[in-house]
């Protein structure tokens, strides 16, 4: 088989992302090389950038923002293999695209990074939290609602190196992107599940290659699959698309302020799932066990309908759409 060509954003992150599914390959006897595209998301730390009206003029919901020109090279044959952070993609795959593998998951949970307080009940009143996650923003006011945010927008380095430069207090950043590059020596909280119950699909990454209806060479294609389907992790691929499947039937947004997580337990899996009030005043949560024979799927879909049913969307339409 020729080389396997990975796409990949530029970020510290995604390149130790790319590289390590690349690693992952090569030690199982394949030749990877690595094709950095900038993306719309990038374009968008870049100060002055505006994301770009709908073609009706409607106006841009962000989702697919990091991965729409790394899905273009892939639908050409410019690449083989894109690699996501999970949490990035939109719920609903384009037909074009096939999710080949998703690997072991990393840390799920959030990270309170500090260099003064060691956690998040120790910062004094008024304190300032640099975050763009509306979700975080929530669950973070339903535990202090005295803190105030700070925009913060940028790869890890760019938000580390703004909490230096004394633009906020603390950050809220995800354990597993801290872990990943190494760069945890001022991580000293990681919060609990039933704190700050992380994103949907947080921590996993996703391995997409073209689906076999849309092969550019079809035996190229078929071998590069099977190579990439060798990485999957059924474990996480369950806890993922339980997870995913509650944030779809909330609506699939990613600027929504809710919580999914998804954990092996005896005999079963056990998910939980928070919608909040956009200021954490009110929230609704639900703890599910599947039941016999029953999917991911069904596990997410169902515990939406009991959140939706308890009145979590009257939350979502008061806080974020009145």
């Amino acid at each position: 088989m020729d080389t396997i060509r990975i796409g990949s954003r530029g970020s510290q992150l995604a390149l130790w992302q790319a590289n390590f599914i690349a690693d992952e390959l090569r030690r199982a006897g394949n030749t990877v090389e690595i094709e950095v595209i900038r993306t719309t998301g990038d374009r968008m730390q870049t100060p002055g950038f505006v994301l770009p009206a709908g073609p009706n003029g409607e106006k841009p919901d962000g989702k697919g923002i990091f991965i729409k020109e790394i899905e273009e090279a892939l639908a050409a044959g410019r690449i083989d293999l894109a690699v996501h952070s999970l949490k990035d993609l939109p719920t609903t795959m384009d037909a074009r695209f096939a999710m080949a593998a998703i690997p072991p998951r990393a840390d799920a949970r959030d990270a309170f990074v500090c260099e003064t307080y060691w956690g998040l009940h120790m910062l004094p009143e008024w304190a300032r939290i640099g975050t763009t996650s509306p979700r975080r923003r929530a669950q973070l006011l339903a535990l202090r609602p005295d803190l105030q945010f700070v925009e913060m927008r940028g790869n890890i380095d760019t938000r580390l190196r703004k909490l230096e430069d004394g633009e906020c207090d603390a950050l809220v950043l995800a354990c597993a992107g801290l872990d990943r590059i190494g760069r945890t020596e001022s991580v000293h909280q990681r919060f609990g599940v039933d704190e700050l119950t992380p994103a949907p699909g947080q921590g996993a990454l996703g391995l997409e290659t073209r689906h076999p209806e849309h092969a550019v060479d079809v035996t190229r294609d078929a071998a590069i699959y099977a190579a990439v389907r060798a990485l999957e992790c059924w474990e996480t691929r369950f806890a993922v698309e339980a997870e995913r499947a509650f944030l779809n039937g909330m609506g699939g947004g990613c600027d929504l302020p809710l919580g999914a997580y998804c954990q092996a337990r005896a005999g079963g899996w056990e998910m939980r799932a928070q919608v909040l009030a956009r200021d954490g005043e009110q929230s609704v949560e639900v703890t599910l066990r599947t039941e016999a024979g029953e999917d991911a799927v069904a596990l997410g879909t169902r515990a939406a309908k009991w959140v939706k049913d308890a009145g979590g969307l009257d939350l979502l339409d008061e806080k974020l759409v009145g």
